[in-house]
This record gives C-alpha cells, structure tokens and sequence, in this order.
C-alpha cells in the first residue's frame, strides 16, 4: 500500500471525521447517526469499530467492523434441536466463539464500507484488510482473541474486486439469499400491485386481510416507544429466541435510540389488539430503497391473525404508495417472503479461522456454522 494511504480505527463516533457522512449519502446504515444508535445500543456481546481511509489528508473511504463474543450469549436459538444443532453449538462455544465481521451482522447487504471516486475498490479493500489487522492486535491487547474473521454480504461484482493475494487464505462463501422486493414501473399504488397478482395470491391476500380485522395498525411515536419498551422488547425476544441461529440479541433501548438518531427514516409501526400491542414492524428509509428492520409478535396471535403475512403486505403497501424503488426484506421466511413477491439475491462472504488446521478444513467446518435452509421459491404474479 502506497504510503499516501493511511486509515484511522475509532471507538466512539465523536472522534469520526466531520466530512464523514459525504461518504454515507448512499447508505443510512454508514451514516454518523446510525452508527451512533450502534454506540448507545448496541447488543452487549458487541464491541464497533468505525474505520476511516485517507489519501494524504482527504477522506476517501469509511467502513465498519464488529466483534462479538458469543459465549456472552444465553443462547443461540431455540428451535431447533437436534443433533446437528448440538454440534454446531459445541463448535461456536469451544472454536468459533470471537468473531470479526468487516461489515454489519445485524443486517443483510453490503453494509461494510463505502468509498469514493478517489480510491478504486480493490485498493480500499486493501485498506481495509489493514484496518482489521490492527483492530485485531488492539482487541488481543485487550485480551480477546479473534478466532473468526468475516466479510458478509457482497454482489457477484464487488467480490471481483477482492484482491487475490490478501484473500487467498479465506473460504469463500455464499449464505442464504436476501430477499429483495422490486416495485414495478407499472405500480403507481398498492391497488395496481394486487392487481397484478394471480388469482391464487389475491385469494391469499384477500384471506390474510380479513384474518387480521379487528386489529389496529398504528405509527408510534418515540414517546410511546418508551412508554411501552418492556413490551416491545418481549415480542422481539421471543421471534429471536425462535429464530434457527442467532448471534445477538437486541438492547432493549434499541428501537427508542433509533427513533431519537435516525427520526423521520425509522418507522415503528404497533399492531393492537383491544389496546394491548401484540406484534409490531419497523422500516428504515434508505435512499431510494426500503430496508425491513426488526420486528416482533406474540406467537399465538400472529397465526390465529396471519400477523406476519400481514405486516408484510402493509411494507409493500408503504413503499410502492411512497415511491420507494425497493425493499430489502433480508434473510429469514424465505419462502413467505417469496410469495409476496420478493427474489432472492445471492450474497457472497469470506470467512477465515485464526488457526491453520482448522482453516484447512473450513469447507466442512461451515456447513454447521451457517445451517442451510430449504425452500421453495413462489411467484406470485400472472
């Protein structure tokens, strides 16, 4: 690297450059006020590091890394319990248990870094590798050792551009798809897409709709976040809980530190039944895309009520009827995700064990770390 390159690794976004956010306009989830909701809420078995990457003096890049430490975690998921599971487990206890991501493990998508027009890719990437370098050394003089590192979540096109030589250790991968939402040209309001379903998914749409009658949908406020935290946070916890795999779980401040920085670009949507919050949503406006956030239910309810299928059809709702181009609804409930009309996305990673042997064997080693899902892709439409 030319010695006109340099890069600084910050803790706090207090110290971050003041030029910093010319180089987020096209990623919230870079921007010095999201990264801010990381500081003041982030899960606690996550420590953040903001890198920031120079040309002499000028800023031409920033990017973002997170450790975690899964033995802090209670547990990694409760549904499913097999053997399998019980393997993977004893693997991230004993092997797996310190973890780097060069990116953000709390979403989908390339979240890890942006640059600009002064820095091509390939050489950025390789400030970056740097950068992580030395947030190892400074996390081993804390004393934690990374076992994991990872690069999450790029196109096809971008992982082009990893330089072969810095790479060549890490176990390329491709995990499970994000689940992206294209709004049609054609759909100038919500009414425009379901008519544009066949006859099978309007049924189903028609069904979920008169399921959820007597529930109320309401947008909420900061105020009313906090007055209800302790329920918010519940109803997250327990969709969390039963997710297949976790590596975090939320603060339970996340969602009112959200509203506070971000503002108007995060929407909190409560679902109520006779007064009382069973479910709730959240979006974040993200330029000309929409990102589905995290959201929560009571179990019982949300099948009785077709909750989730619900909530989904009221985000494309919002975003075709707002203009927005997209909405990246992310992992998980593929197949429902499917059947409103989102497709699937194949993301690339690069994972790499800090001990050569079982490097040698990560090919084998990640088909417990990341469990493959099976699914059937719909298409909803004519």
């Amino acid at each position: 690297m030319e010695s006109s390159y340099s890069f600084k690794v910050h803790r706090s976004t207090n110290h971050l450059p003041s030029d910093w956010n010319v180089l987020a306009t096209s990623n919230i989830f870079l921007s010095k006020e999201y990264l801010a909701v990381l500081e003041q809420s982030k899960p606690t078995n996550m420590d953040c590091f903001f890198i920031a990457m120079y040309k002499k003096e000028q800023l031409i890049g920033i990017g973002l890394a997170q450790f975690l430490d899964l033995n802090k975690l209670e547990s990694f998921g409760e549904r499913d319990k097999c053997i399998k599971t019980a393997v993977r487990n004893f693997i991230f206890k004993n092997f797996c248990s310190h973890v780097l991501f060069i990116g953000n493990n709390m979403l989908t998508g390339q979240n890890a870094f942006s640059f600009s027009d002064e820095i091509g890719i390939s050489k950025g990437i390789e400030l970056l590798h740097q950068a992580e370098s030395e947030i190892k050394s400074t996390l081993k003089k804390e004393g934690k050792k990374v076992h994991l590192t990872s690069y999450k979540d790029f196109d096809k096109e971008v992982v082009k551009a990893f330089p072969e030589k810095e790479f060549a250790p890490f176990y390329q991968f491709s995990t499970q798809p994000n689940m992206v939402f294209n709004v049609s040209k054609d759909w100038h309001s919500f009414d425009e897409y379901i008519a544009a379903l066949s006859k099978k998914y309007r049924d189903q749409y028609k069904r979920c709709r008169k399921k959820a009658e007597g529930i109320e949908k309401r947008k909420m406020n900061f105020n009313e976040i906090v007055s209800l935290e302790h329920t918010i946070y519940d109803l997250y916890h327990h969709v969390a809980q039963n997710a297949p795999f976790n590596t975090f779980f939320l603060a339970k401040n996340h969602f009112a530190v959200m509203k506070s920085e971000l503002k108007d670009h995060f929407l909190f949507y409560g679902y109520f039944e006779n007064g009382k919050l069973i479910g709730f949503n959240t979006l974040i406006k993200n330029g000309n895309q929409m990102d589905t956030y995290f959201l929560g239910y009571d179990e019982t309810i949300q099948r009785e009520k077709m909750l989730y299928l619900n909530m989904l059809y009221d985000m494309i709702a919002y975003s075709i009827n707002k203009g927005f181009a997209a909405i990246i609804f992310a992992r998980t409930a593929l197949e429902i995700k499917s059947s409103v009309g989102a497709q699937p996305e194949e993301m690339v990673g690069y994972i790499q064990h800090s001990n050569g042997l079982i490097n040698r064997k990560m090919k084998q080693l990640f088909c417990y770390l990341e469990p493959e899902t099976e699914w059937k892709e719909r298409n909803p439409f004519k």
